[in-house]
């Protein structure tokens, strides 16, 4: 199949670029200097010929987002109308990524249930208001299109949670992390895995989660982080959203549901503490060289 990845230069794009052209298919990957992806006849022309289009491209700065909100929704809503609506022009599949952060992530408790893929939409940040918008919109122009929610990613290719807790630890000596804020961890490489699995299956149009299994809070990924690197997770304190505030909220809840995967047939991504022992090697690979730098981001 021919496939297009739109934002091929972020962190699960590249991911899943190497991973379909690892099995054999043909790929075009334009990133953000290749394709402006707010531009409508740029997408048109980009999506023409493929059978399968799947937008990774996304406004990923949260907390930026809440002083540049008409920025996100032009990349996360107004853009991905563009690819939804030139992918069904050119009859190709479509899978567009979305995030957690749709939800308002006000869960609490041992009641809590993990968000099932139909549960209502109510963001409480600018980035989430604009990739509900995004969801939305490929809703309204690609009806068999596939929105697939992720949350909480890491990988090789960028910053991510990980990387910037090593570096800090081993700058440090100790990092405080936030404990009152629950997820799945999950590998973008586990995601790049799950669409094409998807594509695969011949999935009908609707929502998925593409997140790992069980839960975490961000004190404990830390905690298994820093094991991972050599060093000793006692280094790792656990403080509350309160103390370390950010511009943007953060979903105190962000654990997803996968009955739709599993009424598919089609597996979901394991439990995150297996995957990210698998992705370790990978993910922290070349932090121990001084050049390479690692800075706090949100990366989804």
């Amino acid at each position: 199949m021919r496939w297009v990845v739109t934002g091929a230069g972020g962190m699960l794009g590249t991911d899943l670029v190497d991973l379909l052209r690892a099995r054999g298919e043909n790929v075009r990957a334009p990133g953000r200097a290749g394709l402006d992806v707010t531009d409508a006849a740029a997408v048109d022309g980009a999506v023409r010929g493929a059978d399968v289009v799947v937008n990774a491209a996304a406004y990923t700065a949260v907390d930026a987002a809440e002083d540049d909100e008409a920025r996100a929704f032009a990349v996360n809503a107004v853009a991905a109308q563009h690819v939804a609506r030139a992918a069904a022009r050119h009859g190709a599949r479509l899978v567009h990524v979305s995030t957690d952060y749709v939800f308002d992530g006000g869960a609490t408790g041992p009641d809590a249930r993990p968000y099932a893929e139909d549960a209502p939409l109510a963001p409480r940040s600018a980035y989430g208001r604009s990739k509900a918008a995004g969801e939305w919109a490929v809703r309204s122009e690609h009806p068999g299109g596939l929105v697939v929610r992720t949350a909480w990613l890491y990988g090789a290719h960028g910053t991510c949670f990980p990387r910037t807790i090593v570096r800090l630890a081993r700058d440090r000596g100790s990092v405080d992390v936030v404990g009152d804020q629950v997820g799945q961890p999950t590998w973008t490489m586990d995601v790049a895995d799950l669409v094409m699995r998807l594509v695969g299956a011949g999935a009908p149009g609707g929502t998925y989660h593409g997140t790992a299994q069980g839960q975490a809070s961000w004190w404990e990924l830390a905690r298994e982080v820093v094991a991972a690197a050599g060093l000793d997770p006692e280094g790792v304190r656990p403080t509350s959203s309160a103390v370390l505030a950010r511009p943007a909220p953060r979903p105190a809840w962000s654990v997803l549901g996968h009955d739709a995967l599993r009424r598919l047939g089609v597996e979901p991504i394991g439990d995150w503490r297996e995957r990210w022992r698998a992705a370790a090697p990978r993910v922290l690979a070349g932090l121990d060289d001084p050049s390479a730098h690692v800075s706090s981001s949100d990366s989804r």
